[in-house]
């Protein structure tokens, strides 16, 4: 037995051996499976796994390599663990992964500058020896997880540049090794978290850039060792408190585009190492606390837009650092202080711009011979200029526009060699520009419009080879644009608009190959374009208008394809503006009023951008192109005073945006198009005076924003459409000189912003309708005139009280006029004339003049015959059948007469027959007289009768008539 036992302890030792030698197998192929897939690299090679590695940034991440061996790796000193992981700027994307819990060594993570996207995992909060989080200018969103607040370890965490929303998490607050919190450019609500305050190691809080509101918590005051603050361009309000002033280590504080009110607390000048200040852009007012002249260590000070007000209290003298001082748009009065400036200062920009500072230019500012940029604009300051300006040596920003400067430019000016910019625009200044202004090599823009500058523009200007920006807009320059202009090779922009310029433009502005801007309108220039102009391939935008610029224009202006603006209006220009559209960039193209001649080119409908065509007053034939189909932007277009035929072209339709169509005074012809309709940006239609025919569209009346209508002067027909009163902003209607028929729309009404209303020379028939009573806007004229128009004027007429001009005449109305007329105090011109009016002329119509009323032959009154004198005239006035028996008794009485006459001539005729036939000698008849002389008939001679032909000798007429004379004269 016992050999048994022995043997069966053997066994069971032997089973044992086994079972741990299986699990020692088991063990040693398991225990590197767990391990691996514990390791580091595992979990790294699983967040590559979400990534997108455009560059192969993390192309070695591999089995094969060392894991610290990895791009952006640091590893501990065990080389077991991942301490460090940097990916910044490396182009990747993708969200972040959980999977960077697994990091529990992990101290910097740093992946700021990528184009990751999604929001910050949680998990992160599980990193507890994590000291430093970089995921600024990323693309993440969401709200920050409250885990955040878990890493106790974090001093450096920047999260901005992102699209995160929400609020701060007050969690944040617990992480007090926090030395950076920079959570600027976000989209953060809510407000500063009153926690802050805790954060006793913070040196630097960026919350600039987000929607944060509420007041600065009071509690910041904790923050003791803070250098940066920067809140700027939230909503923040409020005072500012004073306990800002107990942060004795800022060195940075930006409050600025806020709304935080009151005044600026003199506890700020406790900031003995404050550098910066800027509380720009906010509601603050009161004075400027003159204890800040304290802050020694201040190199830029900004209080510009808000509500300061007082004198400048600040001084160079004692702000020994200062190098910006921005006090700009506020209230400030005065000027500069006298002890402003001394000599050793290192000030270099002065802004003071849009206050109410005043006094002549202030020479204590001579004295900062530092000053690069100032800044003196829109302000009261006048006076000259003074000749010592040179003594900026440094200046290269002079900006003194908008005050009431006067006099001539100081020649010294030429001396200021630094300088860049010269903005001198909205003063007095007179005279010349002096000529040694060509000594400033390093002059990049030169603004002096809106003065009353003379003479020549100096030739010595085209020295200045670095300008870039000429504006001389409106002065009273003359003579011709410098010939040397094309030296500046820089040149962009040159304005001379509004001048009293002459000659041509000179051919060596072509070199100016920079210019995109060019204006050179309102002036007398003369000649033509010079081909030159084909160099300039930058220009953009060239007005000429109001000139006398002639010939055809340059086909080589057809290479000139960045135009956009082109305004050739009021000159001379002929022949055809096909060079014009070269560019298919055009938005605006005005050619008005010049002799442009032969079609519109088809090529214009390849600006697809245009929004403005303008070519009307000039000699174009043919149709207007199909093609301009494809302006689909047009918005303004204005064709007329031309010779264009044919029809309004149905392609026009696509231009939904059209605002103005302007086609009279041509020959279209064929029907308004009931396309119009349509457009519902239509402000305008003027198709007057040309050859259309048929009825006005109804689907005009969709047109709900057009202001004025004018069809007049054509052959249009049938009745105006009712659907005219849809036109409720309407402001003109002018339908005169067509062949309208029917009544007046009692719908025009509802046009209730009418204040001119032509339908004259129509044939127009019914009554006036009582409803135009309510048209109570209209003030320029209602002229009804030379229709078939019946019936009373009606009385409502007289609410027009703005009326100036009312014209009813030829038409066939009939009644009295209404009295209510008589009220219409603006009436100046009426015209009541040709119709059938009767009764009496209102009296307050007595300073009209009579031909208001001529031909309505029942009217009466002043002009016009009395009506006591029309009555009594009535009374006589005899009955039908009284007139006609009196003209029956005329005409009896008549008749009887000529049968008497007729007999006597008779008689008369049969003793004439009788004396002849007794004559026998046949000598000449003679007729009796009562004193015994005959008429001869043939002698037209007195002679004597036979009875005493022996006692007289015979006397002629002629003779007898001078014997009278001569005795006269005796």
């Amino acid at each position: 037995m016992k050999l048994l036992s022995v043997r069966h302890s053997a066994m069971d030792s032997i089973w044992i051996g086994h079972f741990f030698l299986l699990l020692s197998i088991l063990e040693t192929a398991f225990i590197p499976t767990v391990a691996n897939n514990a390791t580091d690299s595992y979990w790294l090679l699983r967040v590559k796994s979400e990534l997108e590695d455009p560059l192969g940034v993390l192309s070695n991440w591999s089995p094969i390599t060392n894991i610290c061996n990895w791009n952006g790796i640091t590893c501990a000193v065990d080389q077991e663990h991942i301490i460090g992981l940097n990916l910044s700027r490396s182009g990747i994307s993708g969200c972040i992964s959980a999977d960077f819990s697994h990091f529990t060594s992990l101290q910097t993570l740093d992946l700021s500058s990528n184009s990751l996207s999604g929001s910050i995992p949680s998990e992160l909060g599980q990193l507890q020896n994590l000291r430093i989080l970089q995921l600024y200018s990323n693309n993440l969103s969401g709200n920050i997880p409250a885990e955040i607040g878990n890493l106790r370890k974090l001093q450096v965490l920047r999260l901005g540049d992102n699209m995160f929303t929400g609020e701060i998490p007050s969690s944040v607050t617990n992480m007090s090794e926090l030395t950076v919190l920079a959570l600027g450019y976000c989209q953060f609500n809510g407000s500063i978290p009153v926690g802050v305050g805790k954060l006793n190691n913070l040196i630097s809080l960026d919350l600039q850039m987000n929607s944060i509101s509420g007041p600065i918590p009071e509690e910041i005051q904790g923050c003791e060792k803070l250098q940066n603050f920067a809140a700027s361009n939230n909503m923040l309000e409020g005072d500012i408190s004073s306990s800002m002033g107990s942060l004795k280590s800022l060195k940075i504080l930006n409050l600025a585009n806020n709304s935080l009110s009151g005044s600026i607390p003199t506890a700020l000048s406790h900031l003995s190492n404050l550098a910066y200040l800027n509380l720009a852009g906010n509601k603050l007012h009161g004075e400027i606390p003159s204890e800040l002249n304290s802050l020694i260590q201040l190199q830029k000070l900004d209080l510009s837009k808000n509500n300061l007000s007082g004198s400048i209290p600040l001084l160079n003298v004692k702000l020994r650092s200062l190098e910006t001082l921005a006090l700009s748009d506020n209230a400030l009065i005065g000027s500069i202080p006298s002890n402003f400036c001394l000599r050793s200062s290192k000030l270099q920009q002065l802004f003071l711009a849009r206050n109410m500072l005043s006094g002549k230019f202030p020479l204590e500012l001579l004295k900062c011979s530092s000053i690069q940029q100032l800044d003196l604009s829109d302000n009261s300051f006048e006076g000259e200029l003074p000749s010592s300006l040179d003594k900026l040596q440094n200046l290269t920003d002079l900006v003194l526009n908008n005050n009431s400067f006067v006099g001539s430019l100081p020649p010294e000016i030429g001396n200021i060699s630094s300088l860049e910019g010269l903005f001198l625009f909205g003063n007095f200044f007179t005279g010349e520009i002096p000529k040694e202004i060509g000594r400033l090599q390093s002059l990049s823009t030169i603004y002096l419009y809106d003065n009353q500058l003379s003479g020549l523009i100096p030739r010595e200007i085209t020295n200045c080879t670095s300008l870039k920006e000429i504006d001389f807009f409106g002065n009273q320059f003359t003579g011709p644009i410098p010939e040397t202009i094309g030296k500046l090779k820089n040149l962009v922009v040159l304005h001379l608009r509004q001048n009293d310029l002459s000659g041509p433009i000179p051919p060596s502005m072509g070199y100016c190959k920079s210019l995109q801007i060019l204006a050179l309108a309102d002036n007398m220039l003369s000649g033509s374009i010079p081909p030159t102009f084909s160099y300039l391939s930058e220009l953009t935008k060239i007005t000429l208008y109001n000139n006398s610029f002639e010939g055809p224009l340059p086909n080589s202006l057809s290479s000139l394809k960045s135009l956009k603006i082109i305004n050739f209006s009021h000159n001379k220009f002929s022949g055809s503006f096909f060079p014009l559209t070269g560019s298919n960039s055009l938005t605006i193209l005005d050619l008005t009023n010049n002799s442009f001649s032969g079609p519109i080119p088809s090529t214009l409908a390849n600006s697809r951008n245009l929004s403005r065509l303008r070519l009307g007053h000039n000699n174009l034939t043919g149709s207007i192109p199909s093609d301009f189909s494809h302006l689909t932007e047009l918005n303004f277009l204005d064709l007329s005073f031309n010779n264009l035929t044919g029809d309004v072209p149905p392609q026009l339709s696509n231009s939904k945006k059209m605002e103005h169509v302007l086609m009279s005074n041509n020959r279209l012809s064929g029907k308004i198009p009931v396309w119009l309709g349509s457009l519902q940006e239509l402000g305008e239609l003027d198709l007057s005076y040309n050859n259309l025919s048929g009825r006005v569209p109804s689907e005009l009346g969709n047109c709900s924003k057009l202001l004025k209508v004018s069809l007049h002067h054509n052959n249009l027909s049938g009745k105006i459409p009712q659907e005219i009163g849809k036109l409720t902003s309407l402001n003109v209607l002018n339908l005169q000189r067509n062949n309208f028929s029917g009544p007046i729309p009692p719908s025009i009404q509802q046009c209730t912003k009418l204040y001119e209303l032509r339908l004259s020379e129509n044939l127009l028939t019914g009554a006036i309708p009582v409803e135009l009573g309510g048209l109570a806007e209209l003030q320029v004229i209602l002229d009804l005139s030379k229709n078939i128009l019946t019936g009373e004027i009606p009385p409502s007429l007289g609410n027009l009280m703005k009326l100036e001009r009312l014209n009813l005449s030829f038409n066939r109305l009939e009644g009295k006029v209404p009295r209510s007329l008589g009220k219409l105090t603006s009436l100046h011109v009426l015209n009541l004339s040709n119709n059938h009016l009767d009764g009496q002329i209102p009296s307050t119509f007595l300073g009209f003049p009579l031909s208001s009323f001529l031909n309505n032959n029942d009217l009466c009154g002043p002009p016009l015959r009395s009506c006591s004198e029309s009555t009594t005239q009535g009374k006589m006035q005899l009955s039908n059948t009284q007139v006609a028996v009196i003209i029956v008794a005329i005409v009896f009485t008549s008749t009887v007469i000529c049968l008497v006459m007729l007999y006597i001539m008779l008689r008369i005729w049969c003793n004439w027959r009788k004396v002849a036939i007794s004559s026998a000698d046949g000598g000449t008849v003679a007729h009796k007289k009562r004193n015994g002389e005959y008429w001869n008939m043939n002698s037209f001679g007195l002679i004597p009768s036979p009875d005493k032909q022996n006692s007289a000798t015979t006397t002629s007429f002629y003779n007898l008539k001078m014997e009278t004379m001569e005795n006269t004269n005796m």
